[in-house]
């Protein structure tokens, strides 16, 4: 059988008009990452009709990646991520654009990662804090709105930035900052509410010093999900899309979700009463 993206494609028209999924066949998405949440961030993307992707990514496949990351299976240990992911979504759609970044992205690369592309979404490591940054200012400057949905235990925390708004460095505030602490800033400020913090099972398996932490299947499928959403509405610019300093947090382990406010960011009093009791558990944990 030959391919035919309006027939591939064509369950999602209800949700989306004939129009508006041939527009989509058209938009270019950005996803630095495709480990625990970019691999997904791309299946589902590639599913909805997205045809064209700028992608990165640097590793490999290993056993430790079974829990969550979409293609690692015993198939494709030691294969470069970038490829599978590839050959996952071209045989989804054989039309796909994709360019790929097989060095990751850098300081370098990064204004033709960001070429053409309408949507960013992040999916680089929690402990890659210094591109990120970089990539988010590099956003904020190019006019490009960006998602990051943070896998946290079991459920997922949806943070946007928006140009003209509150930009990732006004909100995070990790300039001057230690790398320890910066990562318990970024900690507490993908998720304020910080609902998946009374259920962690073994606190020792947070390991900042070896960048190193726990992480769930559930919480990257439910990124996948909120992020594609967001993205969806960004694109076709319909929809309400919460920014930053707002944000949202849905934990299926509690049965909650909540939205967060964070005015001033990181530098919110109780941003700043949140740090303290993070330094604190860590402490404790270490002792």
């Amino acid at each position: 059988m030959e391919f035919n993206y309006s027939e591939a494609f064509s369950r999602n028209i209800g949700w989306l008009t004939e129009s508006e999924q041939l527009s989509l066949a058209n938009k270019r998405v950005a996803i630095a990452g495709l480990g625990g949440v970019g691999g997904s961030h791309l299946l589902t993307l590639a599913r909805l009709g997205i045809g064209q992707f700028n992608i990165s990514d640097l590793d490999t496949f290993e056993l430790a990646n079974m829990n969550r990351q979409a293609g690692a299976s015993m198939s494709t240990l030691g294969e470069e991520k970038i490829d599978v992911l590839e050959r996952m979504v071209k045989d989804i759609n054989p039309e796909l654009i994709i360019n790929k970044f097989p060095n990751g992205v850098t300081l370098e690369n990064l204004d033709d990662f960001l070429d053409g592309v309408d949507v960013y979404i992040d999916g680089l490591d929690f402990f890659q804090l210094d591109i990120r940054r970089a990539v988010f200012k590099a956003c904020y400057e190019k006019g490009i709105p960006t998602v990051t949905a943070a896998p946290i235990g079991m459920g997922t925390a949806l943070l946007i930035f928006l140009p003209g708004k509150m930009s990732f460095d006004d909100y995070f505030q990790l300039e001057g900052y230690s790398e320890t602490e910066q990562y318990i800033r970024f900690l507490a400020g993908l998720a304020p509410s910080m609902m998946h913090a009374g259920y962690i099972a073994d606190q020792s398996r947070v390991d900042f010093g070896n960048k190193k932490g726990p992480s769930t299947p559930m919480a990257c499928d439910f990124c996948a999900g909120i992020a594609a959403t967001q993205a969806l509405k960004l694109l076709l610019k319909r929809g309400k899309v919460v920014a930053a300093p707002h944000g949202l947090h849905f934990d299926a382990y509690k049965n909650k979700f909540k939205k967060t406010w964070r005015p001033m960011g990181n530098n919110n009093p109780l941003q700043r009463l949140l740090i303290k009791i993070i330094k604190a558990k860590l402490a404790s944990s270490k002792r």
